[in-house]
């Protein structure tokens, strides 16, 4: 990186959950299963739901005012909006849209989602390291919130089991002191595996014109085997790259904080790292797959449950549909969440 690139601070992380819990004893009610049987494969006792008229928005817009609060900022000191959603309410005005006017920022800014599935707290932060770094932005704020449980196939066991709905917030601003706090950070994708999860968005073509052979059902696609593969021979070695990355070993780094979706996913990179159970932070337990959000929730809850000591160092990593994965080693100052 070139002498003049601007050093990343992160600021604030706050992180939101619905208060609805869906038990593996509750799913007994929709199909063939068992808490043993969920809980064996995946690590998930229970999960958040949204109910009623609440949304990913709801959850957003909770999780980015703690982290805004912790960042000692005021709101109209944010100079960009950058939201990973992959189901937000509507797929227009953007989640950070309408982030933005809720939170009541008065000046104008750019506000945009993007997707990258799971992955998309990484992809964000990549994102904003080049923003800040190159002086476009000073202060921006990541939301990644999405409430998967309504496009869910409450009828499919392997799907929906897996999936609860949650928000994670992250404010960076260009730091203060000289010091950056990603010490390396990198995003990946292979598209021609994009099929292992997907979701096809309802539609219909011109009345006036052939009809397509197909109308998605908007609901979430998965071939879990083919992702467990995906994910347990393509995430650990990627991790080892990226701390390599940083000039930091794996023993120097304090803390893993992996994307939560699978219990035996996190074992296999806790075991490439060969890390203790002390230093790999994992709440799949309680909450399922939360999509992006999953990162910032086990980090802000591991910190509340002094799980992770601050200041630390940790290495981040998510992975996801697309096929998405990316990773990042970070500072975590005193302060943050």
């Amino acid at each position: 990186m070139g002498n003049d690139f601007i050093p990343l601070k992160i600021a604030g992380i706050g992180y939101s959950v619905p208060k609805t819990v869906i038990t593996n004893e509750d799913l007994t009610k929709l199909y063939d299963t068992s808490d043993e049987w969920i809980y064996s494969r995946t690590g998930i006792k229970e999960r958040r739901v949204v109910t009623g008229n609440e949304t990913a928005i709801d959850l957003g817009l909770d999780a980015a005012k703690k982290a805004i609060s912790k960042a000692g900022i005021d709101v109209n000191d944010i100079d960009c909006i950058i939201s990973a959603a992959s189901v937000p309410p509507q797929l227009y005005p953007t989640l950070a849209c309408t982030l933005q006017a809720k939170l009541g920022i008065t000046k104008t800014i750019p506000a945009f989602d993007m997707t990258a599935a799971c992955s998309g707290l990484i992809y964000a932060l990549q994102v904003a390291r080049g923003f800040i770094g190159t002086g476009i932005y000073k202060t921006i704020l990541i939301v990644a919130a999405d409430n998967n449980s309504r496009i869910t196939n409450w009828e499919d066991r392997g799907t929906s089991i897996l999936f609860g709905d949650g928000a994670g917030a992250v404010v960076v601003t260009a730091s203060d002191d000289g010091v950056d706090d990603i010490l390396s950070i990198d995003i990946s994708a292979n598209g021609s595996i994009g099929q292992m999860i997907y979701t096809n968005m309802p539609a219909h073509n011109c009345p006036l014109v052939e009809q397509a052979d197909e109308v998605g059902d908007g609901l979430i696609h998965m071939n879990g085997k083919e992702v467990y593969k995906f994910a347990v021979s393509t995430v650990p070695s990627y991790v080892v790259n990226c701390i390599e990355k940083s000039g930091m070993a794996s023993e120097d780094i304090d803390y893993l904080i992996p994307h939560q979706a699978n219990q035996r996913i996190i074992e296999a990179i806790q075991n490439r790292l060969n890390y203790s159970d002390d230093k790999v932070i994992s709440n799949i337990k309680y909450y399922g797959n939360t999509s992006a959000a999953s990162i910032p929730i086990a980090l802000v809850e591991g910190v509340e449950q002094g799980k992770i000591k601050l200041s630390s160092t940790a290495v981040l990593c998510g992975f996801g549909a697309g096929m998405t994965w990316g990773a990042a080693v970070v500072r975590l100052r005193e302060g943050i969440c």
